[in-house]
């Protein structure tokens, strides 16, 4: 059975709502585990076997993954019924691996030193900007309700999930504030987002 190992309102929760999207949540058991927090909160915990102590991360069996967009990857391969990856073969499976990668490779290292208000022209050059990066989602928007065309995929999910949380973070264009809330009314979101919500008030 695969094991993810998550912690609440955390890069994790996008896993699960990967699951509950997928209909394979009940094919997966979720250990909650600590991990140390931006606030000071939290510890890292024996439990976890994710080598830095972070979420999320993911057991089959002698297979172990980090790093979300690789754990995306495997999931949407592994139940290409789902609908929200674009297996071997597919015309879009190019698109829809390079926008993985993108958000692990340029996406959050650019949202995240936009955050902490660090800058230097070796980090533009190598990353780009936060113009560069809200152009390149507004050229893939502007024409279409989702990264990959018509229909959502876990590429959307991805990109989108930093601006679930921290909306003030979210580029002011039309197209991709448009994409945002698109992607924050599925329902499979709504219903994690609760999930956890209540869990952590209980």
């Amino acid at each position: 059975m695969l094991t993810l190992y998550h912690a609440p309102r955390s890069r994790s929760t996008s896993i699960l709502v990967l699951l509950e999207e997928m209909g394979v949540s009940d094919r997966v058991e979720v250990i909650d585990v600590t991990v140390a927090r931006q606030d000071g909160s939290g510890a890292p915990d024996a439990r976890n076997p994710h080598p830095e102590k972070k979420v999320p991360y993911l057991v089959n069996g002698p297979d172990h993954l980090r790093e979300r967009g690789a754990i995306i990857a495997y999931l949407t391969d592994m139940f290409p019924e789902a609908g929200l990856g674009r297996p071997v073969g597919h015309p879009q499976r190019g698109a829809y691996l390079s926008w993985l990668f993108y958000y692990q490779g340029v996406m959050e290292p650019v949202l995240v030193l936009d955050w902490a208000k660090i800058a230097h022209p070796a980090l533009q050059t190598t990353f780009r900007d936060l113009g560069a990066m809200t152009d390149r989602l507004s050229d893939a928007l502007k024409d279409q309700p989702y990264l990959l065309g018509d229909d959502y995929s876990a590429a959307d999910l991805l990109l989108s999930s930093p601006f679930q949380w921290l909306p003030d973070a979210a580029p002011k264009d039309p197209a991709i504030a448009a994409w945002i809330q698109r992607c924050a009314d599925r329902p499979a979101l709504k219903k994690v987002v609760e999930r956890e919500t209540e869990g952590m008030l209980a």
